[in-house]
C-alpha cells in the first residue's frame, strides 16, 4: 500500500524559475566540444596506430624521414599533373594502412585547405592575376580605383589564376595528407623518439613530448569553465561581465599551468628523470623499410628535378 505521503503531488515551479535542462546546445558550446572532439580524434586516438596496414609496418623512422622529404618536395612542385598524382598516392597508402578513406578526408580537408583556398581567393581575379578571361565578374569603367589602386575596367577571373589557387590548395592538402598519415600511423611516443633519433636537440623533443600530454588536458579543464558556468547561470551576463569571466578564467589557467609544471617537474626528477625520455621500443630495419625508404626518396627527387626545370614531362 503506496503511503499517502507518496501520492501526494505539488506544484512545480513556475516557468519563468526553470532552467531548461534538455535544450539544444548553443552554438559556442557546441563549436568547444566539435574542436575538442576533432583534435582528441586526430591527435590522441592510437587505434589506427595499432592495426595492421602498410605504413604501421615500416619503421617510424623511415616514415619520419619519408614524409619529411615527400613534403619538402611537394612543396617546390607546381605541377597539378604531378600534385594529383601524389595526392592521389597518399590516399590509396591511407586505404592500405587500413584508414578509413572518408575519416581520413575529413581529418585532411576540415580546415587546412579550406583555410588556404579562402586566402587564395584574390589571386582568381586579374587584379592580382593578369591573363585569359574565364569569367567577367563586374564592368568598372575607365579610371576606376580604390584609394592610390588603380583598377582595371573590367574585373574578371583569369585561368591562370585559378590554375594558381588550384595548385596551391592541391600543395597544402598533399602536404596535410602526409603529415596526417604519419600522426594516424604512428605512436605519438615512437614519433618523438624517432625525433631523437635525428639528433634533434632533446630539449625540443621534451617540449613537444610535454606539451602533446598536457594540452588536452588544460583544454578538458577550460571546457570544464564553461560547462560549469553555464549550469550556473540562468540567463546570459551582460557583455562585460562575461568578459570579465574570460578574463579571470585565462588568468587562472595560467596560475594552475605554472603550478601542475612545477608539480609535474618535481615528480618527474623523483622518479629518477635525468632529462632524457626513455622509451621501451627497440627499432628494427626491414628489407620493406628500405624499399619504402628509396622508393619516397626517388619520388621526392624526381618532384624537385620537375619543379626545377631538370626534368620536363
Amino acid at each position: 500500500m503506496i503511503p499517502e505521503w507518496m501520492q501526494k503531488i505539488e506544484a512545480g515551479p513556475c516557468s519563468c524559475c526553470t532552467v531548461s535542462v534538455g535544450k539544444k546546445k548553443g552554438f559556442v558550446q557546441k563549436a568547444i566540444s566539435d574542436i575538442f572532439t576533432f583534435f582528441e580524434e586526430c591527435l590522441v586516438n592510437d587505434n589506427i596506430a595499432r592495426r595492421k596496414g602498410l605504413l604501421q609496418s615500416l619503421d617510424p623512422r623511415v616514415k619520419l624521414v619519408s614524409m619529411i622529404a615527400l613534403i619538402f618536395a611537394v612543396a617546390m612542385t607546381h605541377d597539378i599533373r604531378l600534385l594529383a598524382i601524389v595526392y592521389l598516392l597518399t590516399l590509396i597508402g591511407a586505404y592500405l594502412s587500413k584508414v578509413e578513406i572518408g575519416f581520413f578526408l575529413k581529418r585532411v580537408w576540415v580546415f587546412i585547405p579550406i583555410f588556404a583556398g579562402i586566402i587564395m581567393i584574390p589571386i582568381l581575379f586579374n587584379v592580382f592575376t593578369p591573363g585569359d578571361t574565364l569569367v567577367t565578374v563586374a564592368t568598372l569603367g575607365q579610371n576606376a580605383h580604390v584609394g592610390p589602386f588603380a583598377l582595371p575596367p573590367v574585373i574578371t577571373i583569369t585561368v591562370q589564376g585559378v590554375m594558381l589557387a588550384l595548385a596551391f590548395v592541391l600543395r597544402v592538402a598533399t602536404c596535410v595528407s602526409a603529415a596526417v598519415l604519419l600522426f594516424l600511423t604512428t605512436p605519438r611516443d615512437l614519433i618523438f623518439k624517432s625525433l631523437r633519433s635525428l639528433k634533434v636537440p632533446k630539449v625540443y623533443v621534451l617540449t613537444m613530448d610535454m606539451c602533446y600530454r598536457y594540452i588536452f588536458l588544460f583544454a578538458d579543464t577550460i571546457r570544464g569553465f564553461y560547462t560549469a558556468k553555464k549550469s550556473r547561470s540562468i540567463k546570459p551576463l551582460p557583455l562585460i561581465e562575461e568578459q570579465k569571466w574570460v578574463g579571470n578564467r585565462i588568468g587562472y589557467t595560467l596560475v594552475k599551468s605554472l603550478s601542475m609544471s612545477e608539480k609535474v617537474h618535481q615528480a618527474m626528477i623523483s622518479r629518477g628523470f635525468t632529462g632524457d625520455i626513455k622509451i621501451m621500443h627497440r627499432y628494427s630495419i626491414h628489407n620493406r623499410d628500405y624499399v619504402a625508404c628509396v622508393s619516397m626518396f626517388a619520388l621526392s627527387i624526381f618532384l624537385i628535378l620537375v619543379s626545377q626545370n631538370l626534368v620536363r614531362i
